[in-house]
């Protein structure tokens, strides 16, 4: 969904540059920084790679916070789309329509993404579960609760999803396990999965985007969507919506540190400590960059996120099917050819960011965006 300005003239440009800081780190810089780990004999280089690797079950780095900001980013949009469209007549029935079908696209595109090239001829080989069709989904039904909810009622529908989530895993036994079983084999999410999800799943037995795990992602597009209300409130002043936003997240990320001492923060699990932990550090990083950005008019440095930022969608599809790695050793291997050869996959990777970068401007100079 398009962010239209606030008043008549202003844009936010911190949104578009902060969607396009969270899709840099999926399309070429998480392989650039994993790629400097044990090059450079600096240990805080090493430090930064590991923060660009999943831990393999419980625990928590900053790569586990980029697809949670994406979430978030899709729900600040929304105040802006829908109160544009109410102010031009378009009937609600119209929103829920087109939220609807955006929903559709988006979870055809994922299954797409997640299955090529897809296997025709062996149905129980596709999988279902992927990161588009959750954006979908947690879009359309942020759309509806939006139309019909206030802020107040939407943050109790947060905070009722996050505790039925929390009473389910540690209540409902798992045959052969028990209730509230937190190893990958004996919780209650991935027995929801092997169960009730056709197809193939991630992890064999698991699914981190599998059906039961849906219910804490949208929470991260509600809260987004609270963020864009206080972004788009006119009686705010700009300080107080910083202020507004950083307060929230911080109080997010304590709630959510508590709750980790029993619900521990797991991306792959869609913990409700980790819907909290990283709705706060959302909420903190929307604050700062339109602190930077749209407050203090520091803006220059923000060019290069924002021509990622507003063709997110284009780069996620692409990235996945255009090798810019290899176009990139084609175009730039006899550069540093004579270089040790443990760098060349560093460079590699910086040359295949560079040429991420260059197709998004012509494309941003063409005016072309895609969206759904």
């Amino acid at each position: 969904m398009d962010i239209q300005p606030i008043s008549g003239s202003r844009r936010l440009i911190s949104i578009d540059a902060l969607r396009g800081f969270d899709m840099l780190m999926i399309c070429g810089a998480d392989a650039f920084f994993h790629q400097l780990e044990g090059k450079t004999g600096w240990h805080w280089v090493d430090v930064v790679a590991a923060q660009f690797e999943h831990p393999e079950w419980i625990g928590f780095a900053f790569y586990d916070f980029i697809f949670p900001l994406f979430l978030f980013i899709a729900g600040v949009s929304i105040p802006f789309s829908i109160s544009k469209a109410l102010d031009q007549g378009t009937a609600k029935k119209e929103l829920y329509k087109k939220a609807f079908f955006r929903m559709l696209i988006l979870i055809g595109l994922g299954i797409l993404y997640k299955n090529a090239p897809i296997p025709f001829f062996d149905w129980p080989q596709i999988r279902l579960g992927s990161v588009l069709g959750r954006i979908g989904i947690a879009g359309f039904v942020t759309v509806v609760l939006y139309l019909n909810l206030d802020s107040t009622k939407r943050l109790y529908v947060v905070g009722g999803i996050l505790m039925f989530y929390y009473a389910c895993v540690m209540l409902i036994p798992v045959p052969g396990y028990g209730a509230g079983d937190l190893s990958f084999e004996g919780n209650l999410i991935g027995w929801i999965d092997r169960t009730f999800l056709p197809g193939r799943l991630l992890q064999g037995t698991y699914d981190e985007l599998g059906l039961f795990t849906q219910l804490p992602a949208m929470c991260l597009t509600m809260l987004g969507a609270f963020a864009g209300e206080i972004l788009r409130n006119a009686s705010y002043t700009d300080k107080n919506k910083f202020s507004r936003l950083l307060v929230i997240g911080a109080i997010c990320i304590a709630l959510g540190l508590v709750w980790s001492l029993h619900f521990p923060i797991a991306k792959r699990m869609w913990s409700s400590s980790f819907i909290l932990v990283t709705g706060g550090m959302a909420f903190i990083s929307m604050a700062l960059f339109f602190a930077i950005i749209d407050i203090l008019q520091i803006k220059k440095w923000s060019f290069f996120f924002v021509v990622i930022g507003m063709n997110s969608l284009t780069i996620y599809l692409v990235y996945r099917f255009i090798n810019f790695r290899y176009t990139s050793r084609l175009l730039f291997e006899g550069l540093y050819h004579p270089l040790d050869e443990k760098w060349y996959g560093v460079l590699e990777s910086f040359g295949a960011l560079i040429l991420v970068w260059y197709f998004l401007y012509m494309l941003y100079k063409k005016k072309i965006f895609f969206k759904i």
